[in-house]
């Protein structure tokens, strides 16, 4: 061959090799877990997103930020995945699994220029995240979750975040009356869950509301506003003028045909009112149109009619009065319908909220949030949906344990303790995963007003004494205290799940010495 150069990549393809690709992607990591480091706990700031059409997003919900940044580097992407599996998966601790994540990173980027090998720091790594595992199974509380724990789970949650003129505490003994109310024997039915938002008017004005609430208004302004003892029927049809399956003309040739014509389609549209009302309905959902004249005649039957209902909110009107969904008002049944106690239509504003109450089924629930602008109402949403979800997890998925940083103390002590025991350069990778942990109560510290340092050396002094020391914020700073006696706790899931993801990305990212990319 001459000695010749052998070129295997096209001319639009680039390539980074080496520590220059290692730096690069755990640069990328670590600036996205920056971006959201300072949204970390009760004390942490908002971000504001402003996309090219000029729309503006204003949260401290990791999740939401990571997912509007426009990132294009694929380490950086790999960030956002783990807070997405985090938000998936248990639905709160997003930030932390972030910030974990990146944290890992510069404890790997260090070591990487002490000349440890990647597979050791991998290897380590993973060790460490097992000896992780077990410190939050030890520091998960052995004791039944009452109405208080749960309250507090879902106050820490929402702890930081914008919620309007409501408090915190008030919106969590919403969440657990929330949860309460679909709590059953196999568990939490998240699924009858619902959160519908409504711009206008104080935030305090948010309620649960003990079924399911649409976006819906009368098919007809004369149609009753309230109907109680209400049969429902849910409708997958268009209640007009049924059109052929095929192509055909009708040639008429006297008034007399004309009129028979104008008399069978009004048949047809009588036939609708007789079959619903002779059924005994109340109340009927449809999801597609419901034509001008049949919605009159609904109206004067004393029917209350909703049109092009989506699919979505049909589904759980027909799960919570415990309807089917039918497609012909042929041979009606009585078991086609449903029940609810009352349905009622009311304005906010501009728009009409159907109510769907005491359904004869499924044990519903929906939070009805208020705001007084777009962007409270949506971060209210973001926060009592997390509340919700993280309530959900501390009962179905393993317990709770202490919030405001404890855990993540107990969890670089006890590495640290097991890190003597392992053998030659793996053992410095353990040691930095303890270090990487710390940044979460150092970041709390930071967030609080208080010095990190000397926040973290009384934390590791007051676990040594006490067993649990956490960052507690007291009006413009913090201390460090028990969160336990705080009544300060996070799901144990949200810390297992943050520590398995932000394991996994980091040592995926410091494995790579080869970037190629088309161009």
């Amino acid at each position: 061959m001459g000695g010749q150069p052998i070129f295997i990549l096209s001319d639009d393809s680039s390539r980074t090799q080496g520590r220059d690709a290692q730096s690069s992607n755990i640069a990328a990591g670590k600036a996205v877990a920056e971006a959201v480091r300072t949204t970390l706990g009760p004390r942490g700031m908002d971000k504001m997103l402003v996309d090219n059409s000029g729309e503006v997003v204003i949260t401290n919900d990791g999740a939401t930020i990571l997912n509007e940044m426009d990132i294009e580097h694929p380490a950086a992407q790999m960030i956002v995945e783990v807070a997405q599996t985090q938000e998936d998966e248990v639905g709160d601790g997003t930030t932390t699994a972030a910030v974990l994540a990146g944290q890992l990173l510069a404890q790997a980027e260090d070591l990487l220029e002490d000349d440890v090998h990647p597979t050791t720091i991998v290897e380590g790594y993973h060790e460490a995240a097992g000896i992780a595992q077990q410190a939050i199974v030890e520091a998960t509380l052995d004791e039944e979750l009452d109405a208080e724990h749960l309250k507090a789970v879902a106050e820490s949650s929402m702890t930081g975040k914008g919620t309007g003129d409501v408090s915190a505490e008030r919106l969590a003994e919403l969440v657990v009356e929330t949860i309460e109310g679909v709590r059953t024997d196999e568990g939490i039915a998240r699924d009858e869950i619902r959160v519908q938002t409504q711009v206008g008017g104080s935030s305090s004005g948010t309620k649960l509301v003990e079924g399911v609430i649409v976006d819906e208004e009368p098919a007809n302004d004369d149609m009753p506003r309230s109907v109680e003892d209400a049969t429902v029927a849910v409708l997958d049809m268009e209640l007009g003028v049924r059109e052929a399956s095929i192509d055909a003309e009708y040639n008429i040739t006297d008034i007399e045909q004309l009129n028979a014509a104008i008399e069978a389609e009004e048949g047809e549209l009588r036939g609708y009112t007789e079959a619903l009302s002779e059924a005994g309905v109340d109340v009927a959902f449809v999801t597609d149109d419901v034509e001008d004249r049949v919605a009159s005649a609904l109206a004067d039957a004393g029917i209350l009619a909703f049109e092009n209902v989506g699919n979505k909110d049909a589904r759980a009107i027909a799960r919570a009065v415990g309807a089917k969904r039918i497609g012909t008002l042929e041979d009606l049944d009585t078991d086609d319908f449903g029940y609810a106690e009352s349905i009622s239509v009311e304005k906010y504003g501009d728009d009409e909220f159907a109510f769907v109450e005491g359904g004869a089924e499924a044990e519903a629930v929906t939070l009805f949030v208020r705001g007084g602008t777009e962007h409270v109402v949506d971060e209210l949403e973001r926060a009592v949906t997390d509340a919700i979800d993280v309530v959900t997890a501390a009962l179905d998925s393993g317990g709770i344990v202490p919030g405001a940083g404890a855990t993540e103390i107990a969890i670089a002590e006890r590495v640290r303790s097991e890190a003597a025991g392992v053998s030659g350069r793996k053992q410095l990778a353990v040691e930095a995963f303890a270090d990487a942990v710390e940044v979460l109560p150092r970041t709390l510290a930071r967030n609080t007003g208080m010095d990190p340092i000397d926040a973290l050396v009384d934390l590791r002094a007051e676990y040594d004494s006490t067993g649990s020391a956490g960052i507690i914020s007291k009006g413009q700073t913090g201390e460090v205290g028990d969160p336990i006696e705080e009544g300060i706790f996070d799901p144990a899931a949200v810390k297992r799940e943050a520590v398995e993801s932000a394991t996994e990305a980091a040592t995926m990212i410091v494995r790579i010495d080869d970037i190629i990319a088309a161009d």
